[in-house]
């Protein structure tokens, strides 16, 4: 596969990474950001190869030399090239050397203060600190050994294998058996730093799992170690069992510029920070994250939108549903008012990554990501909804491994078995959300009440929002009933009848439609009739069928045209006199090359274009 992040091909997967630092330095004045370390690297050669290629940045990292199968090496660009002892083919194991410094440079990955060193490096950062192949969809076991003073607490990802002293030094030696992701790879240690360590047992598996809780002095984690384990049965319960063999938190200082990362086994909170809602956001990224990691930065929706959405579900857990509804409007009004405009997944996102404010924007990436996985429960209904997140939290496709968006939609149609293209495709892929301008009305006909209910949206862009409605109809007689309808074209009339008088209708009562703005007033029975000239292509991104939809508001003679970017004329669709209302053809893209299309509408009046990708 063409690896996005160096633009070679990636022809091998890293196994291991085993690291041995010495750090003592780093605690005594000055401080300096600068240390020695030696590194091997396990490697599984996925076809046949004489040179690998790793991710090391040059201004924070001096290669010192290579061995083992390395001979040589040539770093420049921030990539490191080992030329290789021979070529090795396809399915064999080999393993490679590399002695390097840490330069004495603040690099956004490494901190060092008084007393302190740690670690942050999501989403690019582990290359400034380790050479490695840095992408998410290549995850490696770590075997870490880093020797730092006396008196120092150290902490790292998997478990505490041994710790050696040594002349007034401690090599602690952690060891992960499980895969971790390079930018979920942590060292945290302080001098004097506070630890309390409390034991889980899996009432799954029997498992006794230890909790460590690093704190800084003045601090009081107690209330967070008096739920963590209910918290953890909960999450097992719901997506399968505690992922790793350990678990921790650790407080760090002002230099950390987040809430909480989520490195795996041993998240980092900011100092003092042992909210319940923070900590319950961090600690689901151990299975959707750490886990189950994005394969590419384009897929971070399956990181922060799960664990956004998981804080308010165990809001739920906590406090009852309706806890969680209101947690739930309070992100969909949060993303209303601040919504930059942007996709939740942008498809260059995959190939280059976006800056660390779009990636990690909390309108998108959280807020509006948290909204999207409470409508797929609204869509599904909870008993599919829930299943289907376990199953893809167990899916060994995905389990201690990475994904991608696409997977995850196919993990959920295989469980609910429903095409939930339609879904995705508007509520990850396109930007911005439907402003409904619904109206409806109500008479009587013969000894019956008839309901009109007309869905209309009247956004800036072209999209249409295809959703399944709930409309609660009130009586005179202050009884109710809701309806649930699936609207799938803009201007569509739902009606109803009933015995008894309505009082007025109330469109998505229980707002589980988050990502939407809307007005529903009642009018005339003509209104429901009434709308503006308009065009629709849906899906956007096609593969072999689209559906046009669209609406003339007065008798005109109509050209409906598929166009190419050089305005040429692809096909004729529509060549005729038509009356006022909505009109619909299915456009057959199967003999069409890939790329960008457009569909025209010509009225007497005027002319409007829709964009489409064949893909």
């Amino acid at each position: 596969m063409l690896n996005p992040e160096v633009g070679v091909v990636h022809s091998y997967d890293v196994l291991k990474y085993t690291l041995d630092l010495d750090l003592v330095a780093n605690f005594t004045s000055p401080y300096p950001h600068s240390f020695g370390a030696k590194e091997n690297i396990q490697i599984h050669a996925d076809s046949a190869l004489n040179t690998i290629v790793l991710n090391a940045v040059n201004s924070s990292l001096l290669i010192d030399s290579v061995g083992l199968a390395a001979t040589s090496f040539s770093h420049s660009s921030d990539m490191l090239t080992l030329q290789l002892d021979r070529t090795y083919n396809e399915g064999e194991i080999f393993e490679v050397r590399i002695c390097y410094h840490h330069k004495n440079v603040a690099d956004g990955a490494i901190y060092v203060s008084t007393g302190f060193f740690f670690t942050d490096c999501e989403p690019e950062g582990a290359r400034k600190w380790f050479p490695c192949f840095d992408s998410p969809s290549d995850k490696a076991k770590t075997d870490i050994k880093a020797k730092v003073p006396v008196g120092v607490r150290l902490g790292s990802n998997g478990k505490l294998n041994d710790s050696v002293v040594d002349a007034g030094a401690i090599t602690y030696h952690w060891v992960s058996r499980d895969p971790v992701a390079t930018y979920l790879v942590v060292l945290t240690a302080r001098t004097n730093y506070l630890l309390d360590v409390i034991t889980w047992i899996s009432p799954i598996s029997g498992d006794t799992i230890p909790f460590r809780f690093y704190y800084n002095q003045g601090e009081d984690p107690g209330y967070i170690e008096s739920i963590i384990g209910e918290m953890t049965t909960y999450y097992s319960e719901n997506f399968g069992d505690h992922p790793f063999e350990k678990n921790g938190f650790a407080t760090l200082n002002n230099q950390f510029a987040w809430g909480g990362m989520e490195n795996q086994s041993l998240t980092s909170l900011c100092p003092g920070c042992w909210g319940e809602s923070l900590v319950a956001h961090e600690f689901a990224h151990q299975w959707f994250g750490d886990m189950i990691t994005c394969k590419t930065w384009g897929d971070i929706f399956l990181n922060e939108g799960f664990a956004t959405w998981t804080e308010a579900y165990w809001t739920e857990h906590v406090s009852g549903y309706s806890a969680y509804m209101e947690e739930m409007k309070g992100n969909a009004d949060y993303y209303l008012s601040a919504n930059p405009g942007w996709a939740i997944s942008e498809p260059d996102w995959t190939i280059n990554t976006p800056s660390v404010n779009t990636l990690f924007n909390y309108a998108i990436t959280y807020m509006k990501g948290s909204c999207v996985l409470h409508q797929l429960r609204y869509v599904l209904g909870d008993s599919l909804h829930f299943a289907g997140l376990y199953e893809y939290a167990n899916d060994t496709n995905f389990k201690y491994k990475s994904a991608d968006i696409p997977g995850f939609q196919n993990k959920m149609e295989e469980v609910s078995g429903q095409d939930l293209n339609w879904f995705f495709d508007e509520w990850i892929y396109k930007a911005n959300h439907p402003s409904y301008k619904n109206v409806y009305s109500y008479k009587k006909v013969d000894n019956k009440w008839q309901v009109l209910f007309t869905a209309r949206q009247q956004q800036a862009n072209i999209y249409y929002w295809q959703m399944p409605l709930e409309l609660k109809i009130n009586f005179m007689d202050l009884t109710d009933t809701v309806i649930r309808v699936f609207n799938s074209f803009n201007g569509e009339i739902f009606s109803f009848e009933f015995d008894k008088q309505p009082a007025n209708l109330v469109f998505d009562p229980d707002r589980d439609i988050l990502l939407k703005q809307a007005t529903t007033i009642v009018g005339l029975p003509e209104d429901a009739l009434a709308n503006d000239f308009e065009l629709t292509v849906n899906p956007t991104l096609v593969t072999d069928q689209a559906t046009v939809k669209y609406y003339v508001a007065e008798t005109s003679k109509v050209s409906l045209d598929l166009v190419d970017l050089n305005g040429k004329v692809v096909r004729k669709l529509a060549r005729s006199v038509q009356y006022p209302g909505y009109h619909q053809t299915e456009l057959d893209c199967n003999d069409l090359a890939k790329g960008v299309y457009i569909v025209r509408l010509t009225t007497d009046n005027q002319r409007v274009n829709v964009r489409f990708i064949r893909q």
